[in-house]
């Protein structure tokens, strides 16, 4: 079966009356946990892609760079995105869901928070509703305001990004301890490690952005304590 068809199969479930609980407890290991996964940005954003009151066509394309949709899946991931739309549980249910389910502070909860922020960024727009959408996912997700501001930073463009919020170091702290951080987060940020996570390969591409903000931040740092 493929990843599209169980992605579609666990939101019919939801849209039947099956609850989160009974559906993501299918969903603990992998390949079922790529679909949780999934069904967490789909879901999360198709309610975020209400949250603006309107749903375009921007949106879908974002699901479609996010997640390669093969050949023969377009009515599932259709399926998908319109079922996540109707759905009435509230996004926090989605949110809290997923969060019990990876634990605090995983990275895949920045994963998340990256798909999230390429779906708000669809339009070009940074609206104010999904300013605080997003804002909440993140406190449920446990997330720090440094973390949040470090996202918010790589996505929309007119938002200040500190080198120290993007590798959640703080100022006093000695270079060579940012240094090991800056390194960390490089090696987290890795394709391999994105997958062995539960991240889906589809999903893997953001990391690109990521990446370049890290090496960017700790190159800021180390140049400014050099002087």
């Amino acid at each position: 079966m493929s990843l599209w068809s169980r992605i579609a199969d666990a939101v019919s479930a939801l849209a039947k009356g099956e609850s989160l609980s009974e559906v993501f407890g299918r969903l603990r290991t992998p390949p079922e946990r790529s679909v949780a996964f999934a069904i967490a940005v789909i879901a999360l954003g198709a309610k975020m892609a209400k949250a603006d009151g309107t749903v375009t066509r921007d949106e879908v394309t974002a699901f479609r760079q996010v997640f390669h949709i093969p050949p023969g899946e377009e009515k599932n991931a259709a399926r998908v995105f319109n079922l996540a739309r109707q759905d009435v549980t509230g996004f926090q249910d989605y949110a809290r869901r997923i969060a019990a389910m990876f634990g605090a502070e995983s990275p895949v909860l920045i994963d998340l928070m990256e798909g999230l922020f390429h779906i708000a960024m669809a339009d070009d727009q940074y609206h104010p509703n999904e300013d605080a959408f997003l804002r909440e996912v993140a406190r449920i997700f446990g997330l720090g305001d440094a973390c949040f501001r470090a996202l918010r930073g790589r996505f929309v463009p007119d938002a200040p990004q500190d080198p120290y919020d993007v590798l959640g170091v703080t100022r006093d702290m000695p270079v060579g301890e940012i240094r090991q951080a800056w390194r960390k987060a490089v090696r987290d940020t890795h394709p391999d490690r994105m997958i062995a996570r539960g991240v889906p390969e589809e999903a893997v591409k953001l990391a690109e952005r990521r990446l370049v903000a890290i090496n960017r931040a700790w190159e800021e740092i180390s140049t400014d304590r050099a002087a």
